[in-house]
């Protein structure tokens, strides 16, 4: 039986939410298990981790180079500091298993495991691994994807793990209503969620400006959540007096409700949000970041291919991709009841409990060693 385990996650939400999703899972299935969360204390974590009821250790901030490259070796002594402290973290828990989920903390934990013999569990969330789970993949033989083609070795594709708030949501026609009434919406007509991660997104916010008159005028109400910085500039740039509601917020503080007032969302495409809306079966029309390695793109095809959402480049979004694409979406019931379907078909709901069965393999591995985990 699982005594303790220490969960490495933090920074951005795709690296905590998972891990808070394992965490309650491992609570539901051992209720006295010890969890431990690894962070920092200037990271997402700091708020999120006690906020849903778990330890917290942190550990030092230390970058990590974006390519596995001897860049990396020049910084030995904050990297040393991190990995100690990461150590301490495990002897203090007395963990089992050491579960990373990517970014710079991971590192410092599957190097702190490795030294200590403590098995590692690895879950990516993304169709391109960093550097922090490519480094931990080398020291176990468990390592969680969520795309099939993530090239991990010996990887088990599990989807990326969610909270049960999501897996459970009530899409019903009743609750779709009780929800837009919460946001002040109309509780009969079609409605777009709007957002752009936590911070917003320029791009669709000024897209959202300039289609607001033409879209409300069709008929449909918009949930825009603006980011916090950015919720002066939309309000300043909105049209007074739109024919349909148009409730205008700084950030999503329960998405679950959003996701219930929707019909159709227009987004980014980060990983943690693919995988919630096939959870829910919510259509989306997604609107990859332009920089980076391509990745946000990767996280949309599945769904996109499937049927279940519409993928557009950002330098190609516009009000006028808005009423050609978008509403022709939401004005057909039918069409949208196709689309949600398809979406759901791509989610892993079971992928917490496929994390949680990986932990007690690799802990099982532990004893069956004599204690000390053996690297592979």
């Amino acid at each position: 039986m699982l005594k303790s385990v220490l969960l490495a996650g933090g920074g951005t939400a795709g690296h905590v939410e998972p891990a808070l999703a394992v965490a309650d899972a491992l609570r539901a299935a051992e209720p006295r298990v010890r969890l431990t969360m690894l962070g920092t204390a200037t990271g997402l974590e700091a708020r999120l981790v006690p906020a849903r009821g778990y330890e917290l250790a942190t550990i030092p901030k230390v970058p990590l180079p974006r390519r596995p490259t001897p860049a990396l070796l020049t910084v030995p002594g904050r990297l040393a500091g991190a990995v100690n402290a990461a150590a301490d973290a495990i002897v203090q828990a007395r963990a089992d298993v050491v579960v990373g989920f990517g970014a710079y903390v991971a590192v410092a934990a599957y190097l702190a495991a490795r030294r200590k013999g403590v098995p590692i569990v690895v879950h990516e969330a993304n169709p391109l691994p960093g550097f922090a789970n490519r480094l931990g993949s080398r020291f176990t033989s468990y390592v969680a994807t969520s795309y099939p083609s993530t090239p991990l070795r010996g990887a088990r594709l599990t989807g990326i793990p969610l909270r049960a708030e999501i897996l459970t949501l009530d899409r019903s026609p009743a609750a779709a209503r009780a929800a837009r009434q919460r946001y002040g919406l109309d509780p009969h007509r079609p409605t777009l969620l709007v957002f752009g991660g936590s911070q917003g997104a320029r791009s669709l916010n000024t897209t959202m400006t300039r289609a607001a008159h033409a879209l409300t005028r069709s008929g449909v109400q918009v949930l825009h959540a603006t980011g916090p910085k950015n919720i002066d500039d939309v309000m300043a740039d909105l049209p007074a007096g739109l024919p349909a509601p148009y409730q205008v917020l700084p950030y999503l503080d329960h998405i679950p409700s959003a996701y219930a007032a929707a019909d159709m969302v227009l987004c980014r495409s980060g990983a943690m949000t693919c995988a919630e809306l096939a959870a829910v079966g919510l259509p989306a029309a997604y609107v990859p970041l332009p920089h980076g390695n391509g990745e946000q793109r990767r996280n949309a095809l599945p769904t996109v291919e499937a049927g279940g959402g519409l993928l557009v480049e950002d330098a190609n979004l516009s009000a006028d991709w808005i009423m050609a694409e978008v509403l022709p979406v939401l004005a057909t019931p039918e069409r949208l009841a196709k689309m949600s379907a398809a979406c759901a078909g791509t989610g892993h709901p079971g992928a917490a409990q496929a994390i949680v069965a990986m932990i007690r393999e690799a802990e099982a591995s532990r004893k069956r060693s004599g204690g000390r985990h053996a690297a592979h």
